[in-house]
């Protein structure tokens, strides 16, 4: 996404990143996966990491959050960042946010996700969505461990993380991961930031779409990552917050998705500001306020 390589960006970021940092430090890194990595393939292609984003990821990980003890909800959310499918903007959508939840009493794990690519997978289109899978089935299957309730695990998406946040969200009961424990893989909320919503041609990032379904998808392709076209009255409560102003992403995403999500009687708050535009939690550091205050509401704060 272009806004992701813009300068100014990228020194909001950064200075969002420092004043956190003061908060929380992360506790651990742990690969999501045991022994191999499902549907990968061998390729040259070596992971790295420069101005606060990852690419060409290989290897799977969550980083921890923990809150100080006292302050423990045993809530937990799965940090997606955003990056239109071509990078991971792990540093500030990820870090910078994991600090400010376990501020607020909730157990925060970034997810560094595998990016859709032909030559390190062999089914692109899965790969992002098997490690959203495997990381709510890691995080649930090791709760006691960190003192999270099983029953009170989200994802919290940003643009194309959003995208990949409502994916998870939606296609739980299509496991793309092995699960012989049967480890219930449905988020209990979802949280979608400035979010890629649709794959469809009036809707969608195209680099984003191209990315995740190659150039020329097909109708069948589309419509199953269109995810305002797969929500079922068991998706989980959503928060959904946009600006009018993206330029990015158009928030006819988030407008979908929430008259999707309302017809199917699922449970929705959403936050539309007027300005802002793409990545405007770098430039409103107060944004999260009212998702915390939803949290409450719902009891995932108490």
């Amino acid at each position: 996404m272009k806004p992701y390589r813009n300068i100014t960006l990228k020194k909001v970021s950064v200075a969002f990143f420092l004043l956190c940092s003061s908060v929380v430090s992360a506790q651990e890194v742990v690969p999501i996966y045991n022994g191999a990595v499902p549907n990968a393939k061998q390729s040259g292609k070596t992971e790295s990491f420069a101005q606060g984003m990852f690419r060409n990821v290989t290897q799977p990980t969550l980083e921890i959050y923990l809150p100080e003890k006292d302050k423990a909800t045993g809530t937990a959310v799965v940090i997606v960042p955003g990056g239109g499918y071509g990078v991971v903007v792990y540093q500030g959508e990820g870090i910078g946010n994991a600090k400010q939840f376990a501020k607020a009493g909730i157990a925060a794990f970034v997810l560094k996700y595998r990016l859709p690519d032909d030559s390190i997978m062999q089914n692109k289109s899965i790969g992002p969505l098997q490690d959203a899978q495997q990381a709510i089935k890691y995080v649930r299957e090791n709760a006691s461990k960190w003192g999270v309730d099983v029953n009170k695990v989200g994802i919290v998406g940003f643009s194309a993380g959003g995208h990949l946040a409502s994916t998870a969200a939606t296609h739980f009961a299509k496991p793309v991961i092995d699960n012989k424990a049967n480890t219930n893989l449905r988020p209990d909320f979802q949280v979608v930031v400035y979010p890629v919503i649709s794959m469809s041609d009036s809707l969608t990032h195209r680099d984003s779409r191209s990315s995740l379904l190659g150039k020329t998808p097909s109708k069948e392709l589309i419509a199953e990552y269109s995810n305002e076209l797969q929500v079922t009255p068991n998706t989980p409560p959503a928060y959904i917050t946009h600006t009018t102003d993206d330029r990015t992403v158009d928030v006819g995403n988030a407008i979908a998705y929430y008259e999707s999500l309302r017809r199917n009687k699922v449970p929705v708050e959403m936050h539309i500001y007027e300005k802002g535009g793409h990545g405007f939690i770098f430039r409103q550091p107060d944004w999260m306020d009212p998702l915390l205050l939803w949290m409450k509401k719902n009891k995932w704060l108490q």
